[in-house]
């Protein structure tokens, strides 16, 4: 029997397509996984397709561990960036083509 495809799935959608393939699912990082209906699956093992023998184990994750891509939280920077931006450069006094700020 092949592994279906439960990444992108919810929770609920997730249990029923690997019960209905005589499947066992179990999520380590959720161990109301149950109580679970609307988080997505991220990562599932085995992958999808592979050969498994029926009443196996298919684990599933619905947050992504440390260094796997994650969006985490990004603001706010520190240290923030200068203020400003880009500063015009001026002329010097005298300077035939002398910049005119109006």
């Amino acid at each position: 029997m092949r592994v279906p495809r439960l990444v992108g799935l919810m929770a609920v959608d997730a249990r029923e397509t690997a019960r209905a393939q005589g499947l066992f699912l179990n999520a380590p990082d959720r161990p109301d996984f149950h109580l679970t209906v609307v988080d997505y699956v991220v990562r599932q093992y085995p992958q999808p397709g592979a050969e498994v023998p029926r009443e196996s184990m298919v684990y599933v994750w619905f947050d992504f561990g440390d260094g796997e891509g994650g969006g985490g939280v990004r603001e706010p920077r520190i240290p923030r960036p200068p203020a400003g931006g880009m500063q015009r450069e001026l002329g010097e006094p005298g300077d035939a083509f002398e910049m005119i700020n109006r």
